[in-house]
């Protein structure tokens, strides 16, 4: 976590915007493209390492950096990335605890590849997103509201 962490500081504090055109379809299919990678081994040799190493070090940070400068010119894009955007925390508190449930899961129901149980994988980011978007609605914007309204009181 010290790399990303550190990665993420630079980028914040280095940020020089470039302007690419369609850059939020091009992140989200490089996005879709790496996490659809099976696992990496030639026989003797696994690869995984060094694959995962090279999307945290390079692709990664490559594309926060380039889309953070991208700007969405339709409303499709701007819908979904303003969604993604307000979801992005309460996700990231919800996935972990919903990733071990399903290594559970998978663990007892004896399914070691995503072909095994594709329909299970589906249903687990759906419902992450849709625990995520509950505990936004209903915990992340009423707290913020009354934090706003607390501090202009003060």
């Amino acid at each position: 976590m010290l790399f990303p962490m550190s990665m993420g500081l630079l980028l914040a504090r280095s940020f020089r915007p470039v302007r690419v055109r369609g850059i939020f379809w091009f992140s989200a299919a490089v996005l879709f493209a790496l996490f659809s990678v099976p696992f990496l081994t030639d026989g003797a040799v696994h690869w995984n390492g060094v694959f995962e190493m090279a999307c945290i070090m390079v692709v990664f940070p490559l594309m926060v950096w380039l889309a953070a400068s991208g700007r969405t010119t339709d409303k499709v894009s701007t819908t979904v990335c303003r969604f993604m955007g307000d979801i992005s925390y309460p996700l990231y508190m919800v996935h972990y605890p919903v990733m071990y449930l399903f290594y559970g899961w998978l663990i007892r129901e004896k399914c070691y590849t995503m072909n095994e149980c594709p329909w299970m994988v589906v249903a687990m980011v759906a419902g992450s997103v849709l625990l995520a978007f509950i505990c936004w609605r209903l915990y992340d914007v009423p707290v913020r509201r009354w934090l706003r309204q607390r501090s202009t009181k003060a």
